[in-house]
């Protein structure tokens, strides 16, 4: 071998961090393709203690609703900050993988299956501090397991009955935003507390959320059956629609529309058909009452109504009452909460501007969602509040309900197969231009927040990078 390329050899052995730019030199910011492994001192017990601290870290936050951009790039954070520079992390929605390559020696391979469990934005905000001490380097590796031990095994933030009030507060403000009265809203309110009970038990036996979707809106739409069958004056139609928005806030479209923008088309992918396979499940039990009913005899009603119609204080109101009682039902802290409830308004508020001007609602929707995921990027950080929380909370008030509701009566009851799949394709606008929203906002906000470190940026490359 000349000594040339000996001298070569050694100096790409040494390249652990500068490889990105130095071998590259002017071509895009790539990894060098089969850059071969880096020696390591560090013993087998310890590396498989850092490796299993990181998988632990990254499943927490996936189960807890975390992107898989941002779950990569925790992980890698975290196994640099014990020394494992040569980490690749592979997420699949519901597992992860990890492997520490290292020179002349075994890769250390660890996965890890991820259970999905509802948002907790407490628990994550404590997952993410965890896991900025130990890329710090000022947490030992036992120490930080035993950390993260106390952060999971916590107990909720709130009692269920604090939670049954959350979910209550979301439909009943659903209800005034919709153009209701206190009627209307109290209705909405008791019969979305008595779907999240249900549900609770339906989900202590292990059944498939596809039947737990379809069981709560079959009680909301159900309700609004009885309703119409005593004779109550009210707006049946506001009750159904509050019942979906609280199932439709529970779906991951915003978390597989920034997968897929971020360069994780697999999580992408399974994400979205969660999505598709939940909303479907809305869609049965829906339809399945509304087809009874219509065999009764029932005489059903719809009502034509949109955020415009309500005066804009009612709105502003309303939305911050939804995105607030949203955050508090995902045990979101007192001041967390404050948050939530601001960005409901402002992202109503943006809506309703945008909307003013002459733009469609899949447009002001998504005008909205950039401006909340650029706010969360650039103010969560500095307030310790998950950027998640403002992403997922704001949103909801902007959430299609009444459009899939109104799309699917007219298909099953009056028969209009075409006006009904024209208002569930805007609905469907309506909510891929909201993850799309908070998605670009999230990028533009990084920069300003500057939030970005090297593992970032090695993660987001590969969203524009041709592999």
């Amino acid at each position: 071998m000349s000594a040339r390329l000996r001298s070569r050899r050694s100096t790409y052995a040494r390249l652990p961090e500068r490889a990105w730019r130095a071998i590259a030199g002017n071509a895009p910011p790539t990894a060098p393709i089969g850059l071969r492994a880096q020696p390591s001192r560090m013993d087998d017990l310890t590396a498989h203690a850092a490796l299993g601290l990181a998988l632990r870290i990254g499943a927490s936050m996936l189960a807890v609703g975390a992107s898989a951009a941002d779950v990569t790039a925790t992980m890698l954070r975290v196994a640099a900050g014990y020394g494992l520079a040569n980490c690749q992390v592979d997420v699949t929605f519901t597992s992860i993988t990890v492997s520490w390559d290292r020179e002349d020696a075994v890769p250390l391979t660890a996965m890890r299956t991820v259970r999905t469990s509802r948002l907790d934005y407490t628990r994550l905000q404590g997952i993410t501090d965890l896991a900025h001490a130990v890329g710090t380097g000022s947490l030992g590796v036992e120490e930080a397991h035993h950390r993260l031990d106390r952060i999971v095994s916590a107990p909720p933030t709130y009692r269920r009955t604090v939670q049954a009030l959350g979910w209550a507060g979301v439909a009943g403000s659903v209800g005034f935003l919709l153009g209701g009265g206190w009627l209307e809203a109290l209705i909405a309110a008791l019969t979305t507390a008595l779907i999240e009970q249900v549900m609770r038990v339906l989900n202590r036996r292990s059944l498939p959320l596809f039947f737990q979707q379809a069981a709560g809106a079959a009680l909301a739409t159900g309700v609004a059956v009885l309703l119409l069958a005593w004779d109550v004056d009210v707006r049946s139609s506001l009750v159904v629609a509050a019942g979906i928005v609280v199932l439709l806030a529970g779906l991951s479209l915003v978390g597989a529309a920034e997968d897929a923008i971020s360069g994780f088309p697999v999580t992408a992918a399974a994400r979205a058909f969660e999505v598709v396979t939940l909303t479907a499940g809305i869609v049965v039990g829906i339809a399945a009452v509304l087809d009874v009913a219509q065999r009764a005899g029932i005489p059903l009603d719809v009502v034509d109504t949109s955020p415009s119609a309500v005066p804009f204080a009612v709105g502003l109101v309303s939305s911050a009452g939804i995105a607030g009682s949203w955050s508090l039902a995902c045990h979101a802290r007192p001041r967390a909460v404050v948050l939530a409830a601001g960005a409901g308004g402002l992202a109503w508020t943006t809506s309703w501007a945008a909307g003013d001007l002459g733009t469609g609602p899949a447009v002001a929707s998504g005008v909205a969602a950039v401006v909340l995921g650029f706010g969360g990027e650039v103010l969560t950080d500095r307030l310790r509040i998950p950027p998640l929380l403002v992403a997922v909370c704001g949103i909801v008030p902007l959430l299609p309900g009444l459009a899939i509701y109104q799309g699917l009566f007219a298909i099953v009851v009056d028969a209009d197969i075409q006006g009904g799949l024209a208002a569930l394709v805007g609905a469907a606008a309506v909510g891929l231009g909201l993850a799309a929203g908070v998605t670009l906002g999230e990028y533009l906000g990084r920069p300003v927040a500057a939030r970005r470190d090297r593992y970032d940026e090695r993660v987001r490359r590969r969203a524009m990078t041709a592999e």
